[in-house]
Order: C-alpha cells, then structure tokens, then sequence
C-alpha cells in the first residue's frame, strides 16, 4: 500500500516521505499508538517506499511507492525477500529465537531490495530476553537495514529499548476517515460505515471488531431517545421512552437475551457519540470533527433543548450507564435510570 493510499496520519506521511527522499531516515524507529489506527500499514508503505523500482511524487508526499512494480507488489503480498514481519506467535509473544534469526539476517546486504526493512508488529509482544537481544542492533544498526517496531503498548518496552528509538505517535482516526476505510477496502454500505465509525473511537481495527451489535440500528436508536427526551421531562412519558432501548415484553427479552446486554451497549456508545457531536455544535466548534456529521442538520435541531452544559451532564450519565452495563446490571434497569437524567 502507497503513502497515497494510508487514511488519515497526513503528517506523519508527509515526515517519513520526506525522510525517505532525502535519505534521512533513522535506522530504527518506534510507531505508537493505539489498536488499529494504521501503524503497520504505515510501516509497509514504508517498506514499499524505501524499495519501490518507480517511485512517485504527489502533490503532497515527496516520495511514494508505485503500488504496481514487482517489488510493490510482493511486499504487500508478504513475500518480499528484502522486509521481514515479525509477529507474536501461537503463546502470544515474541520469541528472543525469532530476534535473533532477524537480527542475524540484517546483518547481510540486502537480497534485491536497497534495504531491508524489519517491522515488528506487537512489538510490545516482545519477551524481556529477545528486546535485550535486539538491544545491540539498535544501538548500532546495519547500514543496509531500518528496524520498525510497531504497538499499542509502547510503555511495556522496556526502559533501555524505549531510549534508542525516535516515537512517532499515531493518533485515533476522523470518524469521517474510518468510515472512508470501511468503505473502500471493506464494502461497507455509507450508513453502516459512519455507524461503525461513530462507535470505533478512531480505530479502523475495532470498527471491523464490532459485528455482534446493529450498530447502525443502534445509533437511529439512540437519536430516536434523544428526540424523545428532548420533548418531555414528565418521568412517566420518559420511562415509556425508555422502551426504545430494550425489548418491549418478557418474550422478547428472552429471544434476544444472547445480545440485549450488547445492543444496549452499543445504543450508549452511539448515545455518548451523538452527544459529544452536540455539544461541538452548541458551542459552534469545528464541525469537521463530528462524529456523526451525516446527522448534523437533525442534531441542529435538538442544540435548543441539548445545549453544551446539558450535553455534558448526558454525556457523564451515558457514562455511568456503561459502566453500570459492564458490571452486569439489570439492562432493563440502566435503561430506566438513564432516561430520567438525559
């Protein structure tokens, strides 16, 4: 995958295209940041990019691979001789045999490639004996090889690792990015990728996660409640409405019983969602950070009753709800109790 083609992480894009260009690129670098933000896809278009036989210049990245070349092509199939992945295996870590065979093979010219790129994936994976084993190499790394350690969990390296790598830190993702990404690499239909998205937190990897809920059934649930909350503070009229978010009669609680807990779940997260977009429209904000910006003229509509200060009172009380939920509360009960403080 080209630079071109990463979502979001402009920036750092632009810092590593640049540093590949002019042959300034550290020979070990850490990318930190959390679950499934597009570090290792980062990591590869820098594989691909160092060893492309065509590179590109775009309007905005200083040097980009082809994406079409032989080498572009068997590094994104994992075959490339010349870019090594290394991975947590069946026990979960990273074996200091697996460094050492990595280490030792960096040592040598590149096969084809104008260097060897090493990318560690999990890198936090790695067993206190195999980082001590990768210790020398970072200290002083081959000149025909760069090492990129990739993870969610940087501070679980230890200290001495930590210190020989410059950090670049990725950021959660744009809602509006994440569903860019479902959509074109995942076949997702529009509403079901802004819905996954508003839910994601900025991670494409926990938007592909979430398929035990509806959760574009979820969020039209949960704009539905607003709604409705917002036209009456009677408890009585808003207990009804409270209806919305679990099943209607005994029986049906009992069908759904496998995934009430989780489809409420996921009504709160897109709940919090939609009320953190309306208080970035109460106190006029940039609007281009909404979560949920296909729904901005509806949430328009309800700034007058969910101001800025009500928002944030909601927005703790879905919280709560949540946490209540995760504690194995009644469904039916966190629902009841919410209603009455939104």
């Amino acid at each position: 995958m080209p630079f071109r083609d990463i979502i979001g992480h402009r920036r750092l894009v632009s810092l590593l295209s640049r540093a590949v260009a002019r042959e300034t690129l550290p020979p070990a670098l850490l990318f930190a940041g959390g679950s499934g933000v597009g570090k290792r896809r980062t990591a590869v278009a820098l594989a691909e990019t160092i060893n492309c036989l065509h590179p590109v210049v775009t309007a905005d990245i200083e040097r980009d691979a082809c994406g079409k070349c032989p080498s572009c092509k068997r590094i994104a199939r994992a075959v490339h001789p010349d870019v090594i992945i290394v991975e947590p295996g069946d026990t979960g870590t990273i074996k200091i045999e697996q460094v050492r065979d990595v280490v030792d093979r960096a040592g040598y010219r590149p096969f084809e490639g104008r260097r060897r790129v090493v990318v560690i994936d999990e890198a936090d994976a790695l067993v206190p004996a195999a980082q001590n084993a990768l210790l020398k190499t970072l200290e002083e790394p081959p000149s025909a090889s760069v090492f990129v350690l990739v993870s969610s969990m940087p501070d679980a390296l230890l200290s001495t690792v930590r210190s020989r790598l410059p950090r670049l830190r990725f950021a959660p993702l744009l809602a509006a990015d994440v569903a860019a990404a479902l959509m074109r690499d995942h076949e997702y239909a529009e509403s079901d990728a802004r819905a996954a998205a508003a839910d994601a937190d900025g991670s494409i990897g926990r938007a592909l996660a979430a398929e035990s809920a509806d959760l574009a059934g979820a969020r039209e649930m949960a704009r539905q409640l607003l709604e409705q909350t917002a036209r009456t503070s009677d408890p009585t009229r808003r207990l009804d409405v409270a209806r919305l978010l679990t099943p209607a009669t005994p029986a049906q609680a009992r069908r759904s019983s496998g995934n009430e807990r989780d489809q409420l779940a996921a009504c709160l997260r897109a709940l919090a969602s939609l009320l953190r977009d309306l208080g970035i429209l109460a106190t006029r904000a940039d609007t281009r950070v909404l979560a949920n910006a296909d729904l901005a003229s509806q949430l328009e509509a309800l700034t007058p009753s969910y101001g800025s200060e009500r928002s944030m009172r909601a927005y703790t009380a879905v919280d709560q709800a949540l946490g209540a939920l995760e504690r194995n509360a009644s469904p039916k009960v966190v629902a009841d109790w919410l209603v009455l403080q939104l």
